[in-house]
Protein backbone atom coordinates (compact mmCIF):
# COMPACT_ATOMS: atom_id res chain seq x y z
CA UNK A 1 0.00 0.00 0.00
CA UNK A 2 1.57 3.36 -1.08
CA UNK A 3 1.84 5.99 2.13
CA UNK A 4 1.31 9.40 1.62
CA UNK A 5 1.86 12.12 4.52
CA UNK A 6 0.35 15.14 4.38
CA UNK A 7 1.08 18.08 7.03
CA UNK A 8 -0.61 21.02 7.38
CA UNK A 9 -1.11 22.22 10.57
CA UNK A 10 -1.93 25.73 10.14
CA UNK A 11 -4.75 24.61 7.91
CA UNK A 12 -6.39 23.73 10.97
CA UNK A 13 -8.32 20.68 9.74
CA UNK A 14 -11.19 18.80 11.81
CA UNK A 15 -12.24 15.27 10.39
CA UNK A 16 -14.33 16.65 7.96
CA UNK A 17 -11.89 19.17 6.49
CA UNK A 18 -8.78 16.43 6.53
CA UNK A 19 -11.61 13.60 4.74
CA UNK A 20 -12.17 16.78 1.88
CA UNK A 21 -8.44 17.13 1.19
CA UNK A 22 -7.49 12.95 1.71
CA UNK A 23 -10.45 11.97 -1.02
CA UNK A 24 -9.14 15.03 -3.02
CA UNK A 25 -5.76 13.38 -2.80
CA UNK A 26 -6.79 10.03 -3.33
CA UNK A 27 -8.95 11.20 -6.45
CA UNK A 28 -5.92 12.32 -7.98
CA UNK A 29 -4.35 8.75 -7.81
CA UNK A 30 -6.66 6.10 -8.07
CA UNK A 31 -9.49 5.72 -10.54
CA UNK A 32 -12.90 6.02 -8.75
CA UNK A 33 -11.07 6.15 -4.82
CA UNK A 34 -13.58 4.90 -2.34
CA UNK A 35 -12.48 5.10 1.21
CA UNK A 36 -12.44 1.20 2.91
CA UNK A 37 -11.46 2.67 6.63
CA UNK A 38 -10.23 5.38 8.70
CA UNK A 39 -8.90 6.93 12.14
CA UNK A 40 -9.87 9.99 13.65
CA UNK A 41 -7.53 9.54 16.91
CA UNK A 42 -8.56 12.94 18.40
CA UNK A 43 -12.13 11.54 18.84
CA UNK A 44 -10.38 7.73 19.21
CA UNK A 45 -12.78 6.77 16.58
CA UNK A 46 -12.01 4.08 13.04
CA UNK A 47 -13.93 2.35 10.40
CA UNK A 48 -14.88 -0.19 10.87
CA UNK A 49 -15.66 0.70 14.83
CA UNK A 50 -13.84 -2.17 16.78
CA UNK A 51 -11.34 -3.12 14.13
CA UNK A 52 -8.36 -2.14 16.38
CA UNK A 53 -10.14 -4.52 19.45
CA UNK A 54 -8.79 -7.72 18.32
CA UNK A 55 -5.00 -6.37 17.16
CA UNK A 56 -4.62 -4.98 20.43
CA UNK A 57 -0.38 -5.59 20.96
CA UNK A 58 -0.34 -6.31 17.19
CA UNK A 59 2.20 -3.47 15.17
CA UNK A 60 -0.39 -2.79 12.74
CA UNK A 61 -3.33 -1.57 13.69
CA UNK A 62 -7.18 -2.87 12.82
CA UNK A 63 -7.97 -0.39 10.92
CA UNK A 64 -4.95 -0.53 8.43
CA UNK A 65 -4.63 -4.53 8.83
CA UNK A 66 -9.02 -4.37 7.56
CA UNK A 67 -8.03 -2.21 4.81
CA UNK A 68 -5.21 -3.83 3.26
CA UNK A 69 -6.93 -7.66 3.74
CA UNK A 70 -9.25 -5.94 1.19
CA UNK A 71 -7.02 -4.38 -1.53
CA UNK A 72 -6.38 -0.65 -0.02
CA UNK A 73 -3.57 0.67 -2.51
CA UNK A 74 -3.24 3.90 -0.34
CA UNK A 75 -2.82 5.15 3.08
CA UNK A 76 -3.25 8.91 3.18
CA UNK A 77 -2.03 10.11 6.88
CA UNK A 78 -2.84 14.10 7.73
CA UNK A 79 -0.84 15.83 10.41
CA UNK A 80 1.52 12.92 11.80
CA UNK A 81 -1.40 10.57 12.16
CA UNK A 82 -4.63 12.99 13.49
CA UNK A 83 -6.42 11.47 10.98
CA UNK A 84 -5.59 8.39 8.60
CA UNK A 85 -7.60 7.25 5.01
CA UNK A 86 -7.20 3.44 3.47
CA UNK A 87 -8.50 3.74 -0.15
CA UNK A 88 -8.66 1.19 -3.12
CA UNK A 89 -9.84 1.77 -6.78
CA UNK A 90 -13.13 0.61 -7.29
CA UNK A 91 -12.32 0.04 -10.96
CA UNK A 92 -10.96 -3.73 -10.07
CA UNK A 93 -14.45 -4.49 -8.44
CA UNK A 94 -16.46 -3.53 -12.14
Amino acid sequence: MKRLAITAPEWGLDYAGAKRVADGVAATLLREPTCLSWYDRERDYESPAGATECHDGCPIPGYIDYAANRGAELLVEVDGGRFVFCYCSTVEFL
